[in-house]
């Protein structure tokens, strides 16, 4: 049984979805945020304090790009998976890491220096300077994927997943009005997803105050 630690709108998102799109069992484990502070015996099982953690077969794995990548790739009958043979390889790795390094990290300080510090720390010049670097390379990320339905072409695969979750993190950031219309059209593809669908009503199912 895989199991699967998270918390409601983190990262995590991306593995709860990937394990919905292939119809997987899994124990979910709903914790309030932050649970290295909230839930400190959390720690007992992963000792970083971070969302997501997944156990599969008795190891745990704590990045959630590298979740849905795994998911992916042991469960390849899917198809959300893209075989290094094939020509969409690069942009599926590409867009894959991009999803969290590139557009999910900047919004993690933007949302640090405007909501989870406290007042007197809070830091209005650095939350500007990652919204602007978010919005800048979202911008870059969507004229990359010009004339596509998805990352890699016309076919939804694990990248989409990981770039989806970082455009569903700006809407709940409320930088939804800012999005630029690709970017918009993109997720609403995305969105429409049956699995998307039934991952948003398990998070919200279980949601933990």
């Amino acid at each position: 049984m895989i199991e699967l630690y998270h918390c409601d709108g983190a990262r995590s998102f991306r593995a709860l979805w990937m394990l919905e799109e292939l119809h997987l069992e899994y124990r979910l484990h709903m914790l309030p945020f932050p649970p290295r502070f909230r839930a400190r015996e959390y720690l007992e099982i992963n000792p970083l304090g971070t969302i997501p953690f997944m156990i599969v077969d008795g190891t745990g794995m704590s990045e959630s790009a590298a979740i849905v990548h795994y998911l992916a790739d042991t469960n390849p009958e899917a198809g959300l998976s893209v075989a290094p043979v094939d020509p969409a390889y690069p942009d599926y790795l590409n867009f894959l890491h991009m999803g969290e390094a590139t557009l999910t990290f900047p919004q993690t300080l933007y949302l640090r220096y405007t909501v989870l510090e406290p007042q007197h720390r809070r830091n209005p010049q650095v939350a500007g300077d990652y919204r602007r670097w978010f919005f800048k390379r979202l911008d870059g990320a969507m004229r990359m994927m010009a004339g596509r339905d998805y990352a890699c072409g016309d076919r939804f695969s694990a990248a989409d997943i990981s770039m989806g979750y970082a455009i569903k993190f700006a809407r709940a950031l409320g930088l939804g009005d800012d999005l630029p219309p690709p970017a918009v059209d993109y997720f609403t593809r995305l969105a429409a997803r049956p699995a998307y669908r039934r991952a948003l009503s398990i998070e919200q199912e279980n949601a933990v105050e």
